[in-house]
């Protein structure tokens, strides 16, 4: 299995000052190892990124919020992720995998411990689709605490499960803009296709990741269009996130030029507070009036 680069160690401060109480809605902890292995199925392995590294990286981007989502190196065993949210005081929540089989109970122990969705990979070097029989007993289950689910797929891909994304009842978030291909322009099939499901009223989305559809490298100018079309199409449906520590990237990019970056995807300061803020309060802190903001 191939072992994967760090993330850049000397993030750029950003120009770009976000609001108070701003999310980075999809970033991992990973390890470390010896206190919490990686699965022995993973496909890549990662260089350790606890806790307090991530705690370091969003103290200097100016974030106050984070969740926290369980990525395949560490397979179901989410207790590197949950230790972390419970140093958080609050301010982080989780995204967790989880077995077909896993119980109410424990479905209840991971809400409590912060939990508030359920995560699947349908990307080919993760794995491929996964059981989509299985997938719905998941969600029939996680449906009543409130949860939502996030898919890891390609827009390309999107045909191929249509059926299944109509027929979710629970929210359900498309990362990293569906992996689209920004060389393929705004009108690639693919992508129109990501536009129509945001019709929905379940369907999410995040706009991060411009790392994993740009064509042109650093600074990823090219994935601009597609996050503003994104926002355009459902403001209120839209997340951003860092992704650190970025793994199974071609190329590294810095944290704090994906600050920035994010300020080009819309001119409004309101909507740019509502991606950063608002949306992200409404899906993970539906409990709390104010969500934590340390």
């Amino acid at each position: 299995m191939d072992t994967i680069a760090p993330p850049d160690a000397s993030p750029v401060k950003p120009a770009y000052r976000a609001p108070a109480g701003a999310c980075d809605a999809h970033c991992h902890i990973f390890g470390p190892a010896r206190r919490f292995p990686y699965a022995a199925t993973r496909r890549y392995t990662p260089p350790d990124a606890p806790k307090e590294m991530l705690a370091a990286l969003h103290r200097h981007l100016g974030l106050s919020r984070a969740v926290l989502v369980q990525a395949s190196c560490h397979g179901t065993d989410n207790r590197a992720m949950l230790d972390a949210i419970a140093s958080s005081s609050g301010a982080w929540r989780g995204v967790a995998m989880v077995e077909a089989t896993v119980t109410d109970r424990e479905l209840e122990a991971l809400h409590a411990a912060g939990v508030r969705g359920v995560r699947f990979n349908f990307v080919a070097h993760l794995g491929g689709a996964p059981d989509l029989n299985a997938v719905d007993q998941v969600l029939r289950r996680v449906g009543p605490l409130g949860w939502h689910v996030v898919l890891h797929l390609d827009a390309e891909d999107i045909l191929t499960y249509r059926e299944f994304l109509g027929r979710l009842r629970v929210p359900f978030v498309i990362d990293h803009m569906g992996r689209v291909r920004a060389a393929h322009g705004l009108d690639q099939k693919p992508f129109r296709l990501l536009l129509d499901v945001m019709k929905n009223e379940p369907a999410w989305v995040k706009v991060s990741g411009p790392e994993r559809i740009s064509a042109g490298g650093r600074p990823f100018r090219d994935a601009v269009p597609f996050a503003r079309a994104l926002i355009d199409a459902a403001p209120d449906r839209v997340l951003w996130g860092t992704d650190f520590p970025h793994p199974n990237v071609r190329v590294m990019p810095n944290d704090g030029e994906l600050l920035d970056l994010f300020a080009l995807f819309t001119d409004d300061e309101e909507l740019r507070r509502k991606v950063l803020v608002d949306n992200p309060a409404r899906l993970y802190w539906p409990e709390v009036n104010e969500p934590p903001l340390s």
